[in-house]
C-alpha cells in the first residue's frame, strides 16, 4: 500500500506525575486505593509535510486495579512509575509511519511486548513478580491517546473524524479477524455518527461507601461533597448506581445489593449493576445471588441491568463457562478486554458486553469495539476514576460508542478537587447534573481538550 501523505509518527515525548489523593478510600476487590498517581504524557507527532503537533494524554495508575497482589504497593508503584519512564523513550524513538490506530497496534504488537520482556527478566533476577500486561497498558495509554490528540491536531480536526479514509486507509481487515468479514469496515462504521453531548452517569457505590446515618465512623469528610448515598442522588440527580461487591462473601454481596436498591426504590435511581471485580471462581455464586434477589427482591432485580466481570481476568488460565450468568443478566468484561482477540474468546465462552476503558489505551478501545459491534456484543465504557484530562478521552468514547446506557463516571465522588482547573473550561464534566455528564464545551482538534486554556500548573518532567 501507498505511503498516506496523512500519516504521522511519533517524534518527541514529555512524562509528568500528578499525585491525586482521595477524599474517601475506593476498594478494589482486596485492596483499597487511598491516593492514585496520574501519568501525564505529551507527544508530538511530526506530518509528512514537515509540520509538527502535540497532542496530551493522561492515565491514573491505578495500582490496585492493574495489578492486584500481595506485593507491596510502593514496589508496584514505583514499578509502574519505571515502566512509564521506558515508555516515553521507547515512544519518541519508535520509527513507524501511519494512522495513530495503525501506529498504536505496532507499537502494542512489538514495542510493548518488547518492554514489559525487558522489565520482567530484571524484575525475575530480584525475585520479584511480573508487571502484567494490564499494568503495562495503563502505562501506555497516556502516550496512545496523545499520539492520538496529536494526529487531530497536526490535520486540525477531530480525531473521531480521522476513524476512517482519507486519513485511515487501511480497513479493519488490517487489525482484526476473521478478515473477510471486517474488508471495507473502518472504525467509522461502528461509532455514532452524532455522538450525544449529554450522557447518563453511572455513581459507584463503592464496598467502603456509607450508605445510611449509621454506617458513618466520624471520619469521614467535612468539604461540602456529599458522604450519604442519599444526599448524592439529591445532589446530581442521579438514576444509575454501579455497586461494588465482595465475590468472596455471598451474603455480604446479596445484602449489600439489597440496600443500596432499596435506596434505589425509594429515590427514583432507575438502573443497577453489579461489579464483582474478578474475586469469583464459580458461576454459581453469582447465579445463586442473582436468583435469591430475582424472588425476593423482584423489583431490584428488574433494575439490575448488568453484571460486570465477576471472574478471573486472565481468561485463558480461567477457562470458566459463564453462559449459566449471562442467561440471567447481560454479562460484561472489564479486566479481561485487553484486546479484540480476548473479546473474542470471552464472547465464546458465554460473555455478552464489553465494558471499554481508555486506560487500556484508545488504539485497544477502538479496535475491540469495532470486533464486538460485529459479533453482536453490547458496549459500555467504564471509568478508572478519571480526574483531569483522563475524563476527556473516556467520555468521548462513550459518547460515540453508544453504550447499553451512559457512562461511569466518579472522579467527582473520590477527588473533586483534582479536577478544579479543567473544570473552570468544562464544567460539566466534572460535575453531575440532573443525573448526567456534559460534554458541550468540548471542541477543537484531537479530542478538543482545549488544553491551551486550562491554568494546570504541571509537576516538571520527568527526566528520561
Amino acid at each position: 500500500m501507498a505511503a498516506n501523505p496523512l500519516d504521522a509518527r511519533p517524534a518527541a515525548t514529555q512524562l509528568h506525575f500528578l499525585p491525586v489523593q482521595t477524599r474517601m478510600p475506593l476498594k478494589f476487590g482486596p485492596e483499597t486505593l487511598t491516593s492514585v498517581t496520574c501519568a501525564r504524557a505529551a507527544v508530538t507527532v511530526a506530518g509528512r509535510n514537515g509540520r509538527t503537533a502535540t497532542g496530551w494524554g493522561e492515565t491514573p495508575l491505578s495500582v490496585q486495579w492493574v495489578w492486584p497482589s500481595s506485593a507491596p504497593y510502593a514496589e508496584r508503584h514505583e514499578a509502574l512509575k519505571a515502566l512509564c519512564r521506558d515508555l516515553a523513550r521507547d515512544w519518541a524513538a519508535f520509527d513507524a509511519w501511519g494512522h495513530p490506530l495503525e501506529v498504536g497496534a505496532r507499537f502494542l504488537g512489538d514495542a510493548l511486548p518488547a518492554r514489559v520482556k525487558a522489565a520482567n527478566a530484571r524484575r525475575a533476577e530480584r525475585g520479584e513478580e511480573p508487571i502484567p500486561w494490564l499494568a503495562a497498558l495503563a502505562c501506555c495509554s497516556p502516550f496512545d491517546l496523545a499520539f492520538h490528540d496529536a494526529y487531530g491536531a497536526l490535520h486540525g480536526v477531530d480525531i473521531y473524524a480521522t476513524y476512517g479514509p482519507p486519513h485511515l486507509a487501511a480497513d479493519l481487515a488490517e487489525f482484526l479477524e476473521p478478515a473477510k468479514e471486517f474488508r471495507d469496515r473502518h472504525p467509522r462504521h461502528f461509532l455514532a455518527s452524532s455522538p450525544p453531548k449529554r450522557l447518563p452517569a453511572w455513581h459507584l457505590v463503592g464496598g467502603l461507601d456509607p450508605l445510611e446515618p449509621g454506617d458513618l465512623t466520624g471520619a469521614e469528610p467535612d468539604d461540602g461533597h456529599p458522604v450519604l448515598l442519599r444526599d448524592w442522588i439529591a445532589r446530581d440527580g442521579l438514576r444509575c448506581l454501579k455497586v461494588k461487591l465482595r465475590g468472596t462473601d455471598a451474603r455480604w454481596d446479596r445484602e449489600r445489593l439489597e440496600r443500596v436498591g432499596r435506596i434505589a426504590l425509594e429515590t427514583g435511581v432507575e438502573h443497577l449493576s453489579a461489579d464483582f471485580n474478578c474475586t469469583v471462581q464459580d458461576p454459581a455464586y453469582v447465579c445463586e445471588i442473582l436468583d435469591q434477589l430475582e424472588r425476593d427482591e423482584p423489583e431490584i432485580h428488574r433494575r439490575l441491568l448488568y453484571v460486570e466481570q465477576p471472574f478471573p481476568y486472565d481468561l485463558e488460565a480461567h477457562a470458566i463457562d459463564v453462559g449459566e450468568v449471562s442467561a440471567r443478566k447481560p454479562l460484561f468484561m472489564d479486566e479481561s478486554a485487553h484486546n479484540w482477540r480476548l473479546v473474542r474468546l470471552g464472547l465464546h465462552r458465554g460473555w455478552t458486553g464489553v465494558a471499554l476503558k481508555t486506560c487500556k489505551t484508545q488504539t485497544e478501545a477502538i479496535l475491540s469495539l469495532c470486533w464486538a459491534r460485529a459479533h453482536g456484543m453490547r458496549i459500555m465504557v467504564q471509568d478508572l476514576t478519571n480526574p483531569m484530562l483522563a475524563q476527556i478521552p473516556h467520555l468521548r468514547l462513550a459518547a460515540h460508542a453508544e453504550t447499553i446506557l451512559g457512562v461511569e463516571t466518579n472522579a467527582m465522588q473520590f477527588y473533586p478537587e483534582a479536577s478544579v482547573p479543567e473544570a473552570r473550561v468544562h464544567p460539566g464534566l466534572y460535575r453531575r447534573r440532573d443525573g448526567c455528564v456534559d460534554l458541550s464545551t468540548l471542541g477543537g482538534p484531537g479530542f478538543g481538550m482545549r488544553v491551551q486554556e486550562i491554568a494546570r500548573k504541571l509537576p516538571p518532567p520527568e527526566p528520561l
